[in-house]
């Protein structure tokens, strides 16, 4: 079975966007959501990607990725998945050897960056950047298929954040 082992952080500061190597633009959609699974379909500017993740809360999840046609991608996502359509930009930072993905988010879930670190093992030790926050790995809403039922704008507002 395919894992990953993922801890996902709010972030402290700004200080990450001088270290960006590079950046993509995804567009995402949900064909479902469940309790126990979500299955996503995954757009950048030249691949698209079927994606079956467990709805399991916390670091390891399991997960499949499959690349699609990217034509089918774009009909799927316009047409038969849950909107709205999450949209963000990917920023990949390296730091101490690690990789970090920091997900900024537009549309409905603008105003919300999260920084991602993806691990081989459970018990691998990373270095935390200065310019990261709290860790939100367990809360439920940050989760991107949760995201695109409540969006950020949604909860936010609610919590006068």
């Amino acid at each position: 079975m395919a894992q990953e082992i993922e801890h996902k952080f709010l972030l402290s500061n700004e200080n990450w966007r001088e270290k960006v190597s590079h950046s993509v633009l995804y567009k995402q959609g949900y064909l479902s959501s469940q309790s126990t699974s979500s299955i996503r379909i995954r757009i950048s500017d030249k691949q698209a990607w079927l994606n079956i993740k467990s709805a399991t809360i916390g670091t390891q999840r399991a997960e499949y990725e499959y690349e699609i046609p990217l034509f089918d991608a774009h009909e799927i996502l316009n047409d038969l998945c849950l909107k709205p359509v999450i949209e963000k930009t990917r920023h990949f930072v390296t730091y101490e050897n690690h990789l970090w993905e920091i997900d900024e988010f537009d549309g409905e879930n603008a105003g919300l960056i999260v920084a991602e670190i993806e691990l081989d093992t459970l018990d691998e030790v990373f270095a935390k950047p200065e310019w990261l926050g709290e860790e939100v790995t367990q809360d439920v809403r940050y989760y991107n298929n949760n995201l695109a039922r409540e969006p950020y704008s949604q909860w936010r507002n609610n919590l006068n954040i």
